[in-house]
């Protein structure tokens, strides 16, 4: 769906107010990700773990999450993932699905809502992140999710759709790297959705992303919205 005209606030996907005067408009007291910092990723946050219930919405499920100071978009469902959320089509309903980049599990969770009987991995470098996801599929009785360190995904592993909110502010080359190695794990017929703010760059990752994954994948924009492009990358069959 087509609405550039319709603007909101340009929101960076990955930062949180402490990552300093890069800091998207929105960002409120502790909107964001504190183990995204200085183009570098951290296990483990710093700053006081402050845990806090949440009510949120996720593909028109009501839901109460547990979210936490460090991990991103604590007080709310940003904008971003919003955007993703609403474009990105119902997850295929078997087999493995990824949400790469975590937080505390927003994608993970309406992905494993609409497909219970797949395996839904939720993979972040923070352990932080990764226990708040784990707790939230507890808590709304999702069995399916695996919350997991990146190396912790079984390399025989194919995706058959992978959806994130990509940390852009760790700058072209980690973020090049972090999903040259995940996208080329997309299964035969499976796809990827990828939500990325126009103004950082959304329209030159996708002409890379052609060229990087080459024939065996196509590349499209599958929507835009509030500043948001969702970009698909579809393995062919």
């Amino acid at each position: 769906m087509e609405d550039d005209e319709e603007q909101g606030p340009e929101v960076s996907p990955e930062v949180s107010p402490e990552a300093g005067p890069e800091a998207g408009p929105e960002a409120g007291p502790g909107d964001g990700a504190q183990h995204y910092f200085g183009g570098r990723l951290a296990d483990r946050p710093a700053g006081d773990d402050e845990r806090r219930l949440l009510e949120v919405r996720l593909r028109g499920r009501d839901v109460e999450v547990e979210t936490a100071r460090g991990v991103f978009s604590t007080d709310r469902v940003d904008l971003g993932t919003r955007v993703l959320l609403r474009e990105a089509p119902p997850p295929p309903t078997t087999g493995h699905l990824l949400d790469l980049g975590c937080g505390w599990g927003a994608l993970a969770l309406a992905m494993a809502a609409e497909a219970p009987e797949a395996v839904v991995w939720a993979v972040d470098v923070s352990a932080r992140a990764r226990d708040l996801t784990r707790r939230n599929a507890e808590r709304l009785d999702l069995p399916g999710v695996r919350a997991v360190a990146p190396e912790e995904v079984p390399d025989d592993v194919g995706l058959a759709a992978l959806w994130s909110n990509p940390p852009i502010r760790v700058g072209k080359e980690a973020l090049h790297a972090m999903l040259a190695r995940w996208l080329p794990r997309l299964s035969a017929g499976g796809s990827a959705h990828l939500v990325v703010q126009r103004n950082l760059g959304a329209d030159s990752l996708q002409a890379w992303l052609a060229r990087e994954l080459g024939d065996a994948v196509d590349v499209e924009r599958a929507g835009s919205a509030k500043g948001y492009r969702v970009l698909r990358v579809a393995r062919r069959a």
